[in-house]
């Protein structure tokens, strides 16, 4: 994906010097690259014809690559039962769910879900201050990919908790009114981290309505 993902934009930082707009969907962006390779009538240079042909080649296959991981991915997702009741979680998805099941391995060796959430680096780190503890931020331990996997899948959810009424909704708004978006969606991950080791701990199945274990 970062290959991709760089790929696209050395091919709009070419377009561009040409005065050419190219969308960000790759997908539209390959079919952008074909109406401007075919078009014989714009200012681009042979040399520069050239060189694009092989840019929009070398996207296309990273691309094709991509999609056929994701429909592996999917495909496992299907098959594995706790990868199914993961993906209930607003903000799991098929790349977390399955990330999580071959990372975690046994969700029974940790004692609760905040044990968890502490081994994703999810927990806050505090520092004593003439008797009164101070919260830094997260910890930021254990594994990193996982980490942003359940804060970047936290961020997507949230934009649809103003639509929803149920306890875990309501959570959502009332803690970025308070905290702050940020640490709302790091909030929202933790929580998450701690629902997830239900969920593959006990084969419960998520219920919005219910607190996340302890």
């Amino acid at each position: 994906v970062k290959n991709r993902t760089a790929q696209c934009n050395q091919i709009h930082g070419f377009l561009l010097e040409y005065g050419v707009e190219s969308p960000r969907r790759v997908d539209v962006l390959l079919r952008r690259l074909h109406e401007v390779l075919e078009d014989a009538a714009n200012e681009l240079p042979a040399e520069g014809r050239i060189l694009l042909r092989n840019l929009s080649d070398e996207l296309k296959r990273l691309h094709e690559r991509v999609l056929a991981f994701d429909a592996q991915l999917a495909a496992v997702a299907r098959d594995v039962p706790a990868c199914q009741r993961l993906m209930a979680i607003p903000g799991i998805g098929v790349l977390t769910a399955t990330a999580l099941v071959a990372a975690v391995g046994d969700a029974a060796e940790f004692r609760n879900g905040r044990q968890m959430a502490a081994w994703l680096g999810l927990v806050p780190r505090q520092r004593s201050t003439g008797g009164r503890p101070t919260l830094l931020g997260i910890s930021k331990r254990g594994d990193a990919y996982l980490r942003t996997l359940l804060i970047h899948g936290a961020r997507s959810s949230m934009r649809f908790a103003a639509r929803r009424t149920d306890r875990r909704s309501r959570w959502v708004l009332a803690t970025e009114d308070r905290r702050g978006r940020n640490v709302a969606a790091v909030a929202l991950a933790n929580k998450n981290a701690r629902t997830a080791w239900a969920v593959l701990a006990r084969g419960a199945a998520f219920e919005a309505e219910y607190r996340s274990a302890a």
